[in-house]
């Protein structure tokens, strides 16, 4: 796949980036150039190859799935601008 000026140019307008026309084509040597280390990458041989989320392993220490209230529900509801019997009070979204 090769980028020209006119692929920039719609590019470009689909992120909404000003590019000025004298852009373009360097833009567009830039993007060829990315597009070609790509397809180097197709011709390395990943077979047998596990993914991986991290280049290094790490043991992720999760707590235990306990459900609780939290017991803090004044501490919550003093941060709030208005509450009423318990509860946060919002202005009306909804007509």
């Amino acid at each position: 796949m090769s980028v020209d000026a006119e692929n920039v140019k719609k590019i470009a307008r689909l992120a909404r980036l000003d590019v000025p026309e004298e852009r373009l084509e360097p833009l567009a040597k830039e993007l060829n150039d990315l597009l070609g280390w790509i397809e180097q990458l197709n011709e390395v041989d990943v077979g047998g190859v596990e993914p991986m989320t991290s280049a290094v392993e790490t043991q992720i220490h999760l707590r235990s799935d306990e459900v609780t209230d939290g017991n803090i529900r004044d501490k919550v509801l003093a941060n709030a601008p208005k509450s009423e019997e318990g509860f946060f009070v919002v202005p009306k979204a909804v007509e």
